[in-house]
């Protein structure tokens, strides 16, 4: 497998064993340790993912990752303090796609990293061009989706997670099945990425998401996309 990848991240002692394996998988690398450099960076290349440190100095990680969401989707792991469930839960609400935390083992980033990459390079190829489900309609050959014929912005990960539904409408998905199909990995416990990204999701599809209509919980089970027109 092969990329361009940033790496925002400020204790070298963390980095260097990331960039290492990294190069070793045959990606390129570019470190920085300031968030003011990482946005230079940013807007004078093209990446293909970015691990983003939350705690650095200058810009946190969190303004960073707001600052890139405004004119990118490019995919974004983030890497959190071990308790804090409050910046992470902030993280994913501005659009980072996934996270680990510190300590993490560079085994688990890296499974990660190509987790997040097969499904922007390969995954979409496998995939019809085109879905309708009700008033919701995904265009895969334009990056771009509708509600109402009104286009609304969502991040890479929310992408992915709409078009599952739509594809699947009517039909229960399970928790499980959601973290095999677009995390990559099995369901391992830890339920907070996704609910943030269900929120989200229901906020830009729903006409009240604190009731919602058309992206219902089963309790206990999962999720299912039900046509409410």
């Amino acid at each position: 497998m092969s990329g361009k990848i940033l790496l925002v991240e400020d204790e070298h002692s963390i980095a260097e064993p990331v960039i290492y394996n990294l190069k070793q998988e045959g990606f390129s690398v570019t470190h920085v340790d300031e968030g003011p450099i990482a946005l230079e960076i940013f807007g004078e290349e093209s990446f293909d993912l970015i691990i983003l440190d939350l705690m650095l100095p200058q810009i946190s990680g969190l303004d960073i990752c707001r600052s890139i969401r405004k004119s990118s989707d490019v995919p974004i792991i983030m890497v959190t303090a071990k308790d804090s469930e409050a910046d992470r839960v902030a993280g994913l609400e501005l659009g980072a796609d996934d996270y680990v935390t510190k300590p993490f083992s560079v085994r688990e980033l890296m499974s990660r990293v190509r987790a997040v990459l097969r499904r922007t390079t390969s995954k979409t190829s496998t995939k019809e061009k085109s879905v309708k489900a009700g008033n919701i309609e995904i265009n895969l050959s334009k990056y771009e989706a509708k509600v109402d014929n009104n286009k609304i912005d969502l991040t890479p990960r929310e992408f992915e997670l709409l078009y599952a539904f739509c594809e699947n409408q009517g039909n229960l998905m399970s928790r499980e099945q959601i973290f095999d199909e677009i995390w990559g990995y099995s369901f391992i416990g830890n339920t907070k990425t996704l609910d943030v990204h269900i929120q989200r999701i229901r906020e830009k599809i729903e006409v009240d998401p604190k009731k919602p209509k058309r992206l219902i919980t089963v309790r206990g089970v999962g999720y299912k996309l039900v046509n409410d027109e």
